[in-house]
């Protein structure tokens, strides 16, 4: 029987092995030998015929061969055609599916706790790291501002955002300001940008004091000025996640080694490399892949993370998903990670 002609895409048959190759390669994380796939395919084929395909793969980026003579292992090309056109998915089951959405209920009146539970139970759900980043308002607006003075020229910003959230901020500045010093820059900061959203308050106060440079006192524009990097500080969203089940990726080889780890470890505590990351899902329309090279960081070359936005009605509020090795059964996962986000968009919904 010919080989298969060597083309940029993949022949149904080759496709079919390549499918074949990779489920026995995620579940025992060996390199597959051409005899193991001549079992496993269900086509009659030669080992011969097998190796010729392989080797067509090889050279079209989707496989490679760790050592000669040993099989071959996917590469993340070949994981990318696998998890777009190959693989078939496999919904929960309707008792998981139930065991999700009572636990994410049970907490839907406690955000902060809402979000670590599901973190835990993407975790728990695909025996991976769960990450889900906390949710934020999409309209944070300024409702009041008060400033106390401290001592050793430092001024403390109470800021009041969308009617109940209350964010302190000790600001240094060049003096010490009087209570009525304070007390009047809150009176026109409160009256002229009380009730606007953060980033036009941000803007229009760098307008005003360009513009008020002349009128005002220079005690007050010194406050005001200084106020603007209290507002400018306030979080954004997507800010914050919460990580649960990083102890699961010591459990696969590839990712096991001390240094790899290491590594690993020291940016999930970082956060901002892992939130750059999620923030590009944030305006994606269902769930999102990245395998190895993909993400863009290179500490993530061997791992694959898979994303999902929640929303509260059409508005995307923040991502959930997980991150694992590339070697990660997508059929189960990207469907969990799915779900997960559509029932924890849901019971935002119902609390709100």
């Amino acid at each position: 029987m010919p080989a298969e002609a060597i083309s940029t895409h993949p022949s149904d048959r080759a496709q079919h092995l390549l499918r074949v190759l990779i489920q026995r390669y995620i579940r025992d994380g060996q390199p597959v030998g051409s005899r193991t796939l001549s079992k496993d395919s269900g086509l009659d084929l030669s080992p011969a015929t097998i190796r010729n395909v392989m080797s067509d793969l090889e050279e079209m980026g989707m496989v490679s061969a760790p050592h000669t003579s040993a099989g071959r292992v996917p590469t993340p090309k070949g994981y990318r055609l696998f998890v777009d056109t190959l693989v078939r998915y496999r919904q929960p089951r309707d008792n998981d599916i139930d065991v999700l959405r009572s636990q994410i209920q049970r907490k839907a009146d406690d955000a902060g706790a809402l979000v670590s539970s599901v973190s835990s139970m993407l975790s728990d759900f695909t025996s991976l790291a769960g990450v889900v980043t906390v949710p934020q308002a999409q309209h944070a607006a300024l409702r009041q501002i008060e400033f106390l003075p401290l001592s050793e020229n430092r001024i403390l910003a109470i800021l009041v955002i969308n009617d109940r959230e209350v964010q302190n901020r000790i600001l240094h500045t060049d003096r010490d300001y009087s209570s009525s010093e304070l007390q009047q820059a809150a009176n026109f900061i409160n009256e002229h940008y009380a009730g606007k959203e953060l980033p036009q308050v941000r803007e229009q106060i760098v307008d005003d004091l360009d513009k008020t440079r002349d009128s005002m006192n220079q005690a007050m524009h010194d406050i005001i000025a200084v106020a603007q990097s209290a507002i400018e500080e306030a979080p954004q969203a997507g800010g914050e996640y919460v990580l649960a089940g990083e102890t699961n990726l010591m459990d696969f080889a590839e990712l096991s080694d001390v240094d790899t780890l290491r590594r690993l470890f020291d940016a999930f505590s970082r956060k901002r490399l892992i939130l750059e990351l999620l923030e590009r899902s944030l305006s994606a329309d269902g769930v999102q892949v990245f395998i190895g090279e993909e993400s863009g960081f290179e500490i993530l070359d061997d791992c694959s993370v898979v994303t999902a936005p929640y929303r509260i009605d059409d508005d995307t509020i923040g991502v959930l998903g997980v991150i694992g090795p590339t070697r990660m059964a997508y059929d189960r996962v990207v469907p969990v990670v799915d779900i997960t986000a559509r029932l924890l968009g849901r019971a935002l919904n119902q609390r709100g």
